[in-house]
C-alpha cells in the first residue's frame, strides 16, 4: 500500500512539472512540440479547443490502447496520468496567468525541454507514463525491444511535421530543438543513479589485485582468462563494477600494487544483481 501511494505521488508530481512546462514555456511562446501535448496544442491553435480538453481526449484514446497491450498494472498507473494531466495543465495555466510570460523563445525552448524530459523520465521510471504519445513507444519496447526515447523521437517528429504545415518555419526549428532537448534529458533521467563504471585490469599481479578489490573496495571481481597479442602469453583479466565515487580509489589501489597494470574503464548504463539492486551476501 505504501509503495502504491509513493508511485501515485511521483506520477502526480511528475505530471504537474510537465504541466508547468507547458503553461509557463510552451503555450506563451507558441512553441510547437511533439507527443499528445503537441497534438493538443495544434488543435488549440487551429480550432480554439482548450488545450487541457484536447489532452484529455487524446490521452483517453491512447490509454485504452496501453491497457489492452500492457495489462492492468500499467493501466492503473497510467489511468492516474490520463485524468490528472489535463487537470494539472488547467491548474498550471491559471498559475501561469498570474505571472508575466517569458518572452525569450530560446529560454522557453531550453527550460521547457529540460523540464518536460525530466518529468517524463521520472514518471516512466515508476512503470507508468504521462499518457498520450509516450504509450506507443512503451508498447513497442515491450514487444520489439525498441528504444523508448528513439521511438518517442520519431513520433514527435511526425507530430512536428503535421504542425509544420501551418506554422512559421522558425517555430518549427525551435520545436525540433525542443524535442531534441527533452529526448536527451529523458535518456539521462531514465539511467540516473543506475549508471556504473566497468573496470578491466590486465596485470601480472592479478591475484593480489583481486583480493585488494574484494577487501578494500568491497566489490565483486570476475577473473577472465586471455592471451596477449604480441607475446602470446596467457594472462588473467580482473573485471569489476564500481560506482563513480569508488573509481579513483580503485585505480589508486591497483597502481599501488602494480604500477604497470593495464586498466580499461568504461561506463555501463545499468547494473542489476547482488551488491547493486540486491543486498550483498557474505559467506
Amino acid at each position: 500500500m505504501r509503495q502504491i501511494f509513493k508511485t501515485a505521488l511521483i506520477v502526480v508530481l511528475g505530471n504537474f512539472c510537465y504541466a508547468l512546462a507547458v503553461a509557463f514555456f510552451i503555450e506563451p511562446s507558441h512553441l510547437i512540440t511533439g507527443g499528445g501535448t503537441g497534438l493538443a496544442l495544434f488543435i488549440h491553435h487551429m480550432w480554439g479547443i482548450h488545450t487541457s480538453y484536447a489532452v484529455f481526449v487524446i490521452n483517453t484514446i491512447l490509454f485504452l490502447v496501453g491497457w489492452r497491450a500492457m495489462g492492468r498494472r500499467f493501466a492503473a498507473n497510467t489511468l492516474l496520468s490520463t485524468f490528472c494531466l489535463p487537470v494539472e495543465i488547467h491548474i498550471a495555466e491559471i498559475i501561469a496567468a498570474q505571472y508575466e510570460p517569458v518572452d525569450d523563445i530560446v529560454l522557453c525552448t531550453i527550460f521547457g525541454g529540460l523540464i518536460i524530459g525530466a518529468s517524463l523520465g521520472v514518471v516512466i521510471r515508476t512503470g507508468a507514463s504521462t499518457g498520450g504519445m509516450d504509450i506507443p513507444p512503451i508498447v513497442l519496447n515491450k514487444y520489439f525491444g525498441t528504444s523508448i526515447s528513439g521511438v518517442m523521437w520519431i513520433c514527435d517528429i511526425c507530430v512536428l511535421v503535421v504542425q509544420a504545415l501551418f506554422t512559421d518555419k522558425t517555430m518549427v526549428l525551435y520545436g525540433i530543438i525542443l524535442v531534441v532537448i527533452y529526448t536527451m534529458t529523458l535518456d539521462k533521467t531514465l539511467i540516473l543513479g543506475k549508471a556504473k563504471t566497468q573496470i578491466k585490469i590486465v596485470s601480472k599481479k592479478s591475484d593480489d589485485i583481486r583480493r585488494a578489490i574484494l577487501q578494500s573496495i568491497d566489490r565483486g571481481v570476475t577473473v577472465m582468462y586471455g592471451r596477449t597479442g604480441y607475446l602470446g602469453k596467457d594472462t588473467e583479466i580482473c573485471l569489476s563494477i564500481v560506482s563513480t565515487r569508488e573509481l579513483a580509489k580503485t585505480e589508486q589501489l591497483v597502481h599501488s600494487i602494480d604500477p604497470e597494470a593495464f586498466i580499461i574503464i568504461s561506463r555501463v548504463s545499468e547494473v542489476k544483481g547482488r551488491g547493486f539492486t540486491e543486498q550483498k551476501k557474505y559467506l
